[in-house]
């Protein structure tokens, strides 16, 4: 019979730290000693900002140094996007995206001085959240099946309050499959949409949960469906577009960490690591959590398949809905 020796208690111990140890001196070691910026393609306020600002105090104590959020609003991000385009691949610059700022950038702007997904590498998909149906509370429609049936029989008369170019994807998609026109009516952001829906201007509107949830517990909106494949874990009395009227609809937002080109596989790996572990601290998940956010990580090769995928999947309707442009 084999005999195997065993190790002593301390050579066991010490092993046993050695991972998470070597993770966090791996990072430290390889980011350069000088302040980390992570960029929001938006101004300060939504999924993006509050992403960046819930990880950017704990990834300084981890790099025992100052992370910095810095806020680059433009159209659909693309001022952030060529900033982390041409920022310097040594881990002290990384950005936020979101599907909006990346999946749909590809195609959505003709001519663009960097390429989304060539220029962008993906660190981590953070969370993903279902966007939901907001309408005005006297809007007689309580479904997507109701709005169908009005668009139907008046055609035009039904106004979508457009904040964003993924917004417009989402309502682009329900009027291709549904075969129906509605009135896209663009705001310069999520908050004046909304505003625009409970005044009545708007009938309804395409956003996540965080940016209408106090509106609709005060009664003034009214969610009558989630965009994503299954019932939100967080609103779970409210039906799928897809299950209460338009089968087979299907957007989900995500959100993650991305880095310059060319930064190098050790230090993308670090960061993806300590993010993980950061967004999976009960505090943190928490946070995310209550805000109707999906807790997903998994690697970077991983993510880059979701931004692919996503590429190829919104190009589609970009393209049937005619919503290139030029910036």
């Amino acid at each position: 019979m084999k005999t195997f020796k065993r190790c002593s208690p301390l050579i066991l111990a010490m092993a046993a730290l050695l991972p998470v140890h070597a993770g966090a001196q791996s990072l430290a070691s390889l980011v350069p000693k000088k302040p980390v910026l992570i960029v929001v393609p938006n101004a300060a306020a939504g999924p993006n900002d509050y992403l960046a600002r819930v990880i950017a105090p704990k990834l300084g104590e981890v790099l025992h140094q100052t992370v910095v959020v810095d806020n680059k609003a433009s159209a659909n991000g693309v001022t952030a996007g060529e900033f982390v385009a041409h920022a310097a691949a040594d881990g002290s610059t990384l950005a936020v995206g979101n599907t909006g700022t990346h999946a749909v950038n590809a195609t959505l702007y003709r001519k663009l001085s960097y390429d989304v997904v060539r220029d962008c590498v993906p660190v981590i998909n953070v969370f993903e959240t279902q966007l939901v149906l907001a309408a005005y509370p006297k809007f007689p429609a309580d479904s997507i099946r109701d709005i169908i049936a009005i668009a139907r029989k008046s055609p035009g008369s039904i106004n979508v309050a457009i904040a964003g170019a993924t917004g417009e994807i989402a309502t682009n998609a329900i009027k291709i499959m549904a075969g129906v026109d509605l009135n896209n009516v663009p705001y310069k952001g999520g908050a004046p949409a909304v505003i625009a829906v409970i005044s009545g201007e708007s009938h309804f509107v395409l956003t996540p949960y965080s940016g209408v949830g106090a509106q609709a517990d005060a009664g003034k909106l009214k969610i009558l469906g989630v965009t994503g494949a299954r019932r939100d874990p967080m609103l779970g009395n409210i039906p799928t577009l897809a299950e209460s009227g338009l089968p087979g609809y299907d957007i989900t937002m995500w959100y993650g960490i991305f880095a310059p080109p060319k930064t190098p596989a050790a230090i993308v790996n670090a960061y993806n690591r300590e993010i993980a572990q950061l967004v999976n601290q009960p505090e943190t998940r928490s946070k995310l959590t209550s805000q109707g956010f999906e807790i997903v990580t998994g690697t970077p090769e991983q993510f880059a398949e979701v931004v692919r995928r996503d590429v190829e999947r919104f190009r589609k309707i970009i393209l049937d809905a005619k919503m290139q442009q030029d910036l």
